[in-house]
């Protein structure tokens, strides 16, 4: 029964890279559907949201069954509590990305993004983009590292963040008021897809390693 038990927990930490994949895909195709207006691809981005709506529903049920069935102890505890967050983080992110490709299906056929954030929204992305993508892999191979170097990344954004407030506020801005509550509202959404990255990756290193999210020293946060 143990050995059946591991497979699960095994399993469990499979679906949730899984997950991760359909993250990466829904940001991937929600910032292209945004910076070039593409209306099928807004749409299925906010169609796929419910898949991992029921990803979630599916892992969290797992875990909690695996917990009242089981009586995990020690490290096998500390995996499933953590997937229970993992999965929620995960979820959020995907919300995020149905949010911007909302925003560009509400615009189109016209541009979302004026030209001046056009750079700048781009850039923020591909930094989400690579943030899922270093969750992913750390999920699949167990990889502390590929989760630490999230914070590294996470100060980028918080860069891009505050530049694209200034471009909104500089006295020179030609964009209507809507423009500037879309350019707003996007820029929140990128930026707590990042913040959810980060969680992911703490919960990740914990998974791994056992130091607790509030212990680990991150390099350059």
């Amino acid at each position: 029964m143990r050995s059946n038990y591991h497979e699960e927990l095994s399993s469990v930490l499979d679906r949730l890279h899984e997950m991760a994949g359909l993250v990466e895909v829904a940001m991937v195709e929600a910032s292209s559907s945004l910076l070039h207006p593409d209306l099928d691809q807004a749409e299925r981005v906010i169609s796929s949201d419910a898949r991992l709506d029921e990803l979630h529903e599916e892992l969290e049920f797992k875990c909690l069954s695996l917990l009242a069935l089981q009586a995990p102890v020690a490290g096998e505890l500390r995996t499933i509590v953590s997937t229970i967050r993992v999965v929620f983080e995960l979820a959020r992110m995907g919300d995020l990305s149905a949010h911007v490709a909302k925003i560009a299906r509400l615009r189109y056929p016209d541009h979302a993004v004026v030209s001046d954030l056009e750079p700048n929204f781009k850039r923020m992305a591909e930094v989400c983009i690579e943030m899922i993508d270093l969750a992913a892999a750390s999920l699949r191979d167990r990889d502390a590292k590929s989760a630490l170097r999230m914070a590294q990344i996470d100060t980028e954004m918080d860069t891009l963040r505050s530049e694209h407030f200034d471009v909104i506020l500089a006295g020179g801005w030609q964009g209507t008021t809507e423009q500037a509550v879309d350019a707003a509202l996007l820029g929140r959404y990128f930026e707590r897809f990042a913040d959810h990255a980060v969680a992911v990756a703490r919960r990740v290193i914990y998974i791994i390693t056992g130091d607790t999210p509030e212990g680990i020293d991150w390099p350059n946060a």
